[in-house]
């Protein structure tokens, strides 16, 4: 079949609002769609029975509400309040900027939400440009974060929103503790500028009634991190700095009305195509290649979603299968002169799907009518076409415009394509147990740095290498741990000192 009609029969649209995919660039035949006939039937009937309310989180006996929550959502009370909230805040100006302290899925949904609708400049617009606050992000536990943060941030005009449905993340909870011992070192009551979106009843939530924070929001239980966007995580911060939140879910909801579809239904090809191209085990790395400044974040966002959801090691019935698929990406054209060269000359061990917003920002001529514009769809065309030529797959999203309508689109048919492709390979999308390894892997990190410095405790002057260290503590097989440990103490004031010897690092108790 010729590429116009392989494109005429691959290629998905939906007339109303103008969003299409093209899977024709992808390596299948009509026999290969067939074949899984019986395995969408089940994936319809999987996510059907997640949209009815059955346990579809069985390892933690969860519910997964993302998709019928945010249908019922825009009607609720819980949204009423956030609006009047966030137009109150707004309305006020005694608050010019917020500050999202989250990790994971509470942040990157609304990072990428702020950087697609407002921009990368909004933070720099005056206040008489801006339809909301400032916007920042603390989403890690690395210091030079704070320290970068408290370079902009104006306390006193600062409102902080503190976002863990567990209420005990680590990272959250150190930026929180490190804000409020800022702010206690400033004479300035914390909680009055400070609001919690938890689980009811959690520790954060009990932590912020007990300090009187300005607000507490709830989150709901069945609804994960990475499927948070469409939920509260995503409304605030959007609130809060004039992004209309309503249009976003009108987005999401029009992509799973058509995604519930028995018939040319995206979500299901595009879950087809994941599974075809990688044999049903991730044998191939899918790269997202928006051709938008303003989605760049968009393979980050997806990275978490996807890999967080089936990079798993057991299925349901307990076998072990090492699923999942890597997602990386970067925007065009920049990614021509990034990562381009090896897609199109090194290893086919991919899969590239690009996403094309049609309408210009602003038609910028270069010459004889060609606008700026028209080179970046070019650039487009042309890398597809040399991509497909080498025999190398890809996918094609076109939007005809960046709205959050449009970026709702996005966000739900990726979620809905996660949730059919768990089916096919019959895994739990929606828990994330290697996570909660490395967290007690940290954990066990931090004990031994407990024991380690307990046992330094009036050894001045005592030194040796790590290995020495790790004997003296009692625990000589972690010796490489402990090096590390003593490497970060020396240079952070942590009454360590130490000179290398041209083969070693010899450490010195203070």
């Amino acid at each position: 079949m010729d590429w116009v009609k392989r494109s005429s029969e691959y290629t998905f649209t939906d007339g109303k609002s103008g969003f299409s995919i093209n899977f024709a660039g992808m390596k299948f035949d009509r026999c290969d769609i067939d074949s899984l006939s019986g395995a969408f039937s089940k994936a319809l009937a999987g996510v059907a029975d997640i949209e009815a309310g059955k346990i579809k989180n069985p390892d933690e006996q969860r519910k997964v509400t993302h998709f019928t929550d945010r249908m019922a959502y825009p009607a609720s009370a819980e949204f009423a309040a956030v609006e009047t909230f966030a137009a109150k805040i707004i309305a006020d100006g005694k608050f010019d900027a917020v500050v999202v302290n989250g990790i994971g899925g509470s942040a990157l949904g609304p990072q990428l939400m702020q950087f697609a609708i407002n921009g990368p400049y909004w933070n720099e617009l005056p206040k008489s440009r801006r339809s909301g606050l400032k916007i920042y992000f603390l989403d890690n536990t690395d210091s030079s974060g704070f320290a970068d943060l408290l370079q902009v941030m104006e306390p006193e005009k600062t409102i902080h929103l503190v976002i863990s449905k567990s209420g005990g993340t680590q990272e959250t909870k150190n930026n929180m503790i490190a804000m409020e011992k800022f702010y206690a070192s400033r004479g300035l009551d914390f909680g009055k500028c400070a609001v919690a979106v938890t689980m009811k009843e959690s520790s954060l939530y009990q932590h912020a009634r007990e300090n009187n924070w300005l607000q507490i929001f709830e989150m709901a239980e069945s609804i994960g991190g990475r499927t948070s966007e469409t939920a509260i995580v995503g409304h605030l911060p959007a609130a809060l700095t004039g992004i209309d939140f309503g249009k976003f879910l009108a987005g999401a909801c029009d992509m799973d009305k058509w995604t519930r579809a028995k018939e040319n239904n995206p979500a299901l090809m595009l879950a087809a195509m994941w599974y075809l191209a990688g044999n049903g085990k991730g044998d191939r790395n899918m790269v997202i290649v928006p051709y938008s400044d303003r989605l760049v974040l968009m393979s980050r966002y997806l990275q978490q979603l996807v890999m967080e959801s089936l990079g798993k090691e057991l299925d349901l019935d307990g076998k072990t299968v090492n699923q999942g698929l890597n997602v990386f990406g970067n925007k065009g054209g920049t990614d021509a002169h990034a990562f381009i060269q090896q897609l199109n000359d090194g290893r086919d061990d991919f899969f590239a799907t690009f996403i094309e917003v049609l309408h210009d920002a602003q038609k910028l001529e270069i010459n004889d009518g060609i606008t700026m514009g028209d080179y970046l769809h070019g650039f487009f065309e042309g890398l597809s076409a040399a991509l497909r030529s080498k025999g190398r797959q890809t996918i094609t999203i076109r939007i005809p415009q960046l709205t959050v309508y449009e970026l709702g689109q996005i966000i739900a048919l990726y979620e809905r394509a996660v949730a059919v492709y768990a089916e096919f390979i019959n895994i739990n999308a929606f828990h994330q147990p290697g996570v909660q390894a490395y967290k007690l892997a940290a954990k066990d990190v931090l004990a031994l740095r407990g024991k380690v410095f307990s046992a330094l405790d009036g050894k001045s002057g005592f030194s040796g290498d790590g290995a020495a260290f790790a004997e003296l503590a009692g625990v000589p097989e972690r010796a490489v741990e402990v090096a590390s440990l003593l490497d970060k103490a020396a240079l952070n004031d942590g009454g360590i000192s130490r000179e290398y010897n041209g083969k070693n690092w010899v450490y010195t108790v203070k």
